[in-house]
């Protein structure tokens, strides 16, 4: 009888050392898998963020061209505006000048009561 319940004893501690290393292998697995799966979400993160920026990178583009155009558009109607007051001064530079110098050199002496 003891033969018989040491050797229960024996396949009952062999289990355990079986049942011990199956678990071991189940941690290590679940280990592996849980790193895996922390670089695939940090790979699809870095994705994602580089998609994001390309967009920004583009819309920005967009918008900022658009901004430049406008700003060019005033600048020139601006240059305009200020040729079309230079000319309008020059044309009537000759005559300022004349009723200035008229003003000045032609005295009419009037008697002050």
């Amino acid at each position: 009888m003891s033969a018989q319940n040491s050797a229960g004893i024996q396949t009952l501690l062999d289990a355990e050392r079986e049942a011990s290393k199956i678990v071991q292998k189940a941690r290590e697995y679940r280990t592996k898998r849980v790193r895996e799966a922390r670089d695939e979400a940090k790979k699809e993160i870095e994705a994602y963020r580089a998609n994001k920026e390309a967009e920004y990178r583009k819309f920005e583009a967009e918008h900022t061209q658009g901004n430049k155009q406008a700003e060019e558009a005033a600048n020139r109607e601006a240059d305009a505006k200020i040729r079309e007051i230079q000319e309008a001064g020059k044309r009537g530079q000759e005559k300022v000048i004349n009723d200035l110098l008229a003003a000045v050199f032609d005295v009419h002496p009037a008697p002050v009561s």
